[in-house]
C-alpha cells in the first residue's frame, strides 16, 4: 500500500473512541448476541523495573502465573479465531520484561491483528526494533517528565534512564523513516497536577525526538481514591493554561494532544451501566482475564473474574458461563459504576457511546468520512 501524503493522511483520534467504525458488530451487540470484543489490551508479565509515584499496578495485585510463549502464541491464535481485531500489549507490567515479546508482536501480526506496544522504554532493544515496528500499527512510550532529574524523581528509576528512553525513541523514529513505515511513534504522559511543571518541557522534548504525537491524560484512581488523585485540581487556572499552551505547539508532523473531556469532568461519569469490556477487554499479566484494569485486584475474584489463559485457552475463555454471567452482572442494575468503580477507565469513552445508544440518546449510523487511524483500537 502507498505511503498517505501529509496532506491525505487520516484523522489521529486521541480523546474519543470508533466504535462508529464497527457498526455491524454493535449491532450484533444491540440485537442482543454474544459478541467478541474488538481489542484485547493485556500485558505479558506483572514484573516492572520502574515505580512510578501514580503506579496503578500497586493496586491490581492478584495470583500470578507464568505465560510462556506458548501461552500467549495460543491466546494470539484464539484471538484471531474468535474475531478480535487488535491485541495492545499495555498493562499492569512492563512488557519489555518478558523474553516472549518481540516474538509475540511478530505471531500477533502474522495471524493479521493490530498490534500495539505501550512500554517505558528504558529496556527496549534498540537491535531489534526493525524487527518489530513493521509489525505494530503504534508505538508508545510512557513518559511524564521532559526533565532528568523529575523524570527519575517520577519513575522511580535511575536519571541514566532518561537519556536511555530518548535514545530508544531516537532510534524508533529513525527506523521509522528508514522503512518509511505508517507506525505512529507517540509519548503519553499521565499528568497528576503536581507534575504540571513537566508539561512543556516534555512537550519540548516529544518535538525535539521527532515522534508524532504527545498525548497528556489524566491519573487513574480506584473506587476509594488510594492513590489521592485530587481531580478537582485538574481544573485549576494555570494548569489549564499550561496544557493550552501545550497544545499550542502542535504542528504539521507533531500534535500534542490533551485528554480534555476527563481531565475536565471532575472524575464524574453519566452512564450508569458497564457495556465497555464487551468491546474492549483488558487482560493482567498474571494471565487473569476480567472486564478491566481496575477489577484485577485479587478482592475482586468472586464478582469479576473470568478464567485464566495459563489455564484455560481464550477462546473457551469467551464461550463460559462464567463470562456471561460477569457481562451481564456488569450490565444489570445490581452494578453501579458511580461507585464501584475506578475512576475514568479505559473503557470510559466506549461506554458513554454504548450508554447512549442503549438510552436512545442516539442512533446508530453509519460513519462518515475515511477511517481514522489506529481503527480497530477503539
Amino acid at each position: 500500500m502507498n505511503k498517505l501524503k501529509k496532506k491525505d493522511k487520516p484523522e489521529i483520534i486521541l480523546d474519543s473512541h470508533k466504535l462508529i467504525w464497527h457498526k455491524e458488530r454493535v449491532e450484533s451487540w444491540l440485537a442482543g448476541e454474544r459478541v467478541a470484543p474488538l481489542e484485547v489490551e493485556c500485558a505479558l508479565t506483572r514484573r516492572c523495573n520502574y515505580a512510578c509515584t501514580y503506579c496503578y499496578g500497586q493496586l491490581q495485585a492478584n495470583d500470578e502465573k507464568k505465560i510462556t510463549k506458548d501461552v500467549i502464541f495460543r491466546f494470539l491464535d484464539d484471538a484471531r479465531e474468535v474475531g478480535v481485531k487488535s491485541v495492545a500489549f499495555i498493562g499492569d507490567g512492563e512488557n519489555t520484561c518478558s523474553p516472549h515479546l518481540y516474538e509475540a508482536i511478530k505471531h500477533g501480526k502474522a495471524n493479521g491483528l493490530d498490534m500495539a506496544l505501550g512500554t517505558n522504554g528504558s529496556l527496549l532493544k534498540k537491535k531489534r526494533l526493525e524487527e518489530i515496528m513493521p509489525c505494530l500499527t503504534y508505538l508508545r512510550f510512557n513518559m511524564s517528565a521532559g526533565e532528568s532529574k523529575r523524570y527519575a524523581d517520577i519513575h522511580g528509576c535511575k536519571e541514566s534512564s532518561f537519556e536511555k528512553v530518548c535514545e530508544n525513541i531516537r532510534e524508533a523514529v529513525k527506523v521509522k523513516k528508514k522503512k518509511d513505515l505508517e507506525t505512529t511513534i507517540g509519548v503519553q504522559m499521565v499528568l497528576l497536577p503536581s507534575l504540571s511543571d513537566q508539561i512543556i518541557p516534555l512537550s519540548k522534548l516529544g518535538k525535539e525526538l521527532g515522534v508524532d504525537y504527545l498525548i497528556i491524560k489524566h491519573c487513574s484512581d480506584d473506587e476509594k481514591g488510594t492513590l489521592g488523585v485530587d481531580y478537582q485540581k485538574y481544573s485549576e487556572e494555570q494548569l489549564v493554561k499550561r496544557l493550552e499552551k501545550a497544545e499550542a505547539m502542535s504542528r504539521e508532523d507533531y500534535l500534542v494532544k490533551v485528554k480534555w473531556s476527563k481531565i475536565l469532568s471532575g472524575g464524574k461519569r453519566k452512564y450508569s451501566k458497564c457495556y465497555g469490556p464487551q468491546f474492549l477487554l483488558q487482560m493482567s499479566g498474571s494471565g487473569l482475564v476480567a472486564p478491566c484494569g481496575p477489577l484485577f485486584h485479587s478482592q475482586y475474584r468472586e464478582k469479576f473474574h473470568i478464567g485464566n489463559i495459563v489455564d484455560t485457552p481464550f477462546r473457551e475463555i469467551l464461550k463460559s458461563a462464567r463470562y456471561r454471567e460477569v457481562m451481564d452482572h456488569l450490565s444489570s442494575n445490581e452494578f453501579n459504576p458511580h461507585t464501584q468503580c475506578g475512576v475514568l477507565c479505559m473503557q470510559h469513552k466506549v461506554n458513554e457511546y454504548l450508554w447512549d445508544l442503549k438510552q436512545g440518546a442516539i442512533k446508530l449510523k453509519d460513519p462518515v468520512g475515511a477511517p481514522p487511524m489506529h481503527v480497530n483500537f477503539i
